[in-house]
């Protein structure tokens, strides 16, 4: 598998394998250690009494010094009999008087009683170490007796059970007979352990490379698709990580979407504002100019035509650029419509007494119904407001001469319900879902017929409020729009 050192499994391994080595070797230091105390003490055990049958063999003393000839018997013999031991004649203070190794070789001039007491003591426990006389920082193994001369105590025989042989002939020998099959054994053992753990660690990190698989997919699909195949089953914790990437990848989906979204929305936006901005400014220049070049030519009519066109244009440029400032303030999120209590029915005839005038001019006839008793309603009276001028100019601009518009106030109990109808020539059906969108305009709407953002700040504004305003329509009969605000508990309003 590519990249085994650097994932979560490669390390483990490696880890877990050094783990194991760690713990083979300490295995055999403690079999090594254990093994050599075991025959340490085994033989010690054997040749306790050792030194007592050797120092009664022999008149050791005589007349309070060394019988020389006797001691050199008995080093001989034993050095024959058995080459591992080491004897030595201690006098009662442990300086050495006497031994059978070569000379040269004893690096001691005394050695510790306290071993020897204690190990004349009978302990239970051993193998009781002394101090090696050949090495002035070892100890070994020893037996010892106390040599008398007609019950007067001249010193001891010191007897080192595990000499400079034993080290030459008998650890190679334990090494290689005991330590070696402990080792196979116990590799053996380790090794099928340590392809165990292995194999454990593998299917314990299976989840993980399967959702690390997931994420590295939803990330070259630059995160435009789901995570591939479905969540790791279980309720433990690699279970919750891999449900809440699912999640998360849905989550940066959809927020991708949207700013895919809004990036075609913005770059919508700039295109419409330029040419609803561009073409104003345009006919306001060219008249201008038109004004600048031909003053001399042209008569007080013709002056003060062009100067109204240009009036017009410069109001509908200023129209255009104020609702922009509307809606951008209306999308803003830190903006909080003030809520109080009103009555509903009085500011839609308000507005419609303020479009009166124009509605006369236009041969267009505004009518009125409202319910009895509707309640008072909780929003932001300027904003309602715009939304009613928004509607009732839309209706305006689409009536025709003749025509009527209705507004209706409805209690339905809890909600007041207003409703804008006229007889216009109506939305097609291929237009009606995108009347609210900004800049947009029906097909075969008028040049005159504005910059498509008064509708947009309508739907808006009623978002705010928590509600939406709905749109019926027929071509050639008429189009209706309907809200609903939320009713006071309380008030009422005639």
């Amino acid at each position: 598998m590519p990249g085994v050192g650097r994932s979560l499994y490669g390390r483990l391994a490696l880890v877990l394998a050094l783990l194991f080595m760690l713990l083979a070797a300490g295995a055999l230091l403690l079999i090594a250690r254990a093994t050599e105390g075991y025959r340490q003490e085994t033989d010690q055990r054997m040749n306790l009494d050792l030194a007592r049958q050797i120092a009664q063999e022999r008149q050791l003393f005589q007349a309070g010094l060394m019988d020389r000839d006797a001691l050199e018997h008995i080093f001989h013999m034993l050095m024959v009999i058995n080459p591992r031991i080491e004897l030595y004649l201690l006098d009662p203070a442990g300086r050495i008087l006497a031994f059978s190794a070569p000379p040269g070789r004893v690096q001691r001039t005394q050695v510790s009683l306290a071993p020897i007491e204690r190990l004349l003591a009978q302990p239970r426990e051993l193998p009781l170490l002394g101090d090696d006389p050949r090495n002035p920082d070892g100890q070994k193994i020893f037996s010892v007796a106390p040599v008398f001369e007609q019950e007067h105590m001249r010193g001891y025989l010191y007897v080192i059970l595990a000499g400079e042989a034993d080290t030459g002939m008998i650890r190679p020998l334990m090494v290689s007979d005991v330590l070696r099959l402990s080792g196979l054994a116990l590799g053996v053992g380790m090794l099928f352990a340590l392809l165990a753990a292995l194999l454990l660690f593998r299917w314990i990190t299976r989840p993980l490379r399967l959702l690390t698989r997931q994420v590295a997919a939803l990330e070259q699909s630059d995160f435009r698709q789901p995570l591939p195949g479905p969540a790791v089953p279980g309720s433990d914790e690699i279970g919750q990580l891999s449900r809440t990437c699912q999640a998360m990848a849905e989550r940066i989906r959809d927020q991708v979407s949207r700013l895919e979204e809004t990036d075609a929305q913005r770059r919508a936006l700039i295109a419409n504002v330029s040419h609803d901005l561009r073409t104003p400014l345009a006919s306001l220049q060219g008249y201008l100019e038109t004004l600048q070049l031909k003053q001399q030519s042209l008569d007080d009519e013709q002056q003060q035509r062009y100067l109204r066109i240009a009036l017009r244009q410069c109001r509908h440029l200023s129209r255009l650029v104020r609702e922009l400032l509307e809606l951008a303030k209306l999308e803003a999120n830190e903006f909080r419509p003030l809520l109080e209590s009103f009555s509903l029915p009085e500011l839609v005839q308000d507005v419609a007494q303020k479009f009166e005038l124009r509605a006369q001019q236009q041969g267009v006839h505004i009518h009125f119904r409202c319910a009895e008793q509707v309640p008072f309603v909780r929003g932001d009276i300027a904003l309602i407001e715009r939304v009613f001028d928004n509607l009732l100019a839309n209706a305006l601009r689409h009536t025709p001469r003749g025509g009527q518009i209705c507004l209706a106030v409805l209690s339905t109990g809890a909600q007041v319900t207003v409703e804008v109808t006229d007889t216009g020539c109506g939305i097609a059906a291929e237009d009606l879902p995108h009347i609210f969108d900004r800049f947009y305009r029906p097909s075969g709407a008028r040049s005159d017929s504005g910059a498509g953002l008064g509708l947009a700040i309508a739907q808006r504004i009623m978002r705010l409020h928590g509600s939406v305003i709905r749109a019926q329509s027929q071509p050639g009969e008429g189009t209706a729009f309907a809200f609903d605000l939320c009713a006071e508990t309380g008030g009422k309003a005639s």
